[in-house]
């Protein structure tokens, strides 16, 4: 029987995935789950190329909650209007209570 082997971008749509509604990760801590910590900027290149499939792209941003792929969206406000509607405040493209709402996937899968 032949295993799959995974890309790299495929790895972070399935951990991707797990971001529970109302909660947002980082690109670095993403990275670190999958045991590269120096790919956060390889994991934000997977957000922007994951359009089409069933990826919470929007529950993504960087460590210091900034909305910084809202470009890579449809509409510039989309990614903000989208973490609104799941309960989530910001202020000048930044989450506000960030700790509060951050899911960490290396503790919380």
């Amino acid at each position: 029987m032949k295993r799959e082997t995974l890309s790299f971008f495929d790895k972070v749509y399935k951990v991707a995935q797990h971001i529970p509604y109302g909660r947002v990760t980082s690109y670095g801590a993403i990275a670190k789950y999958l045991g590269a910590v120096r790919s956060a900027r390889m994991v934000g290149y997977a957000m922007n190329g994951s359009s089409g499939k069933e990826v919470p792209a929007h529950r993504v941003v960087n460590k210091k909650g900034l909305l910084t792929g809202k470009y890579h969206f449809d509409g510039i406000n989309l990614m903000q209007q989208l973490l609104e509607n799941e309960g989530i405040q910001i202020v000048d493209n930044q989450i506000q209570n960030f700790e509060k709402v951050f899911w960490d996937p290396n503790k919380e899968m």
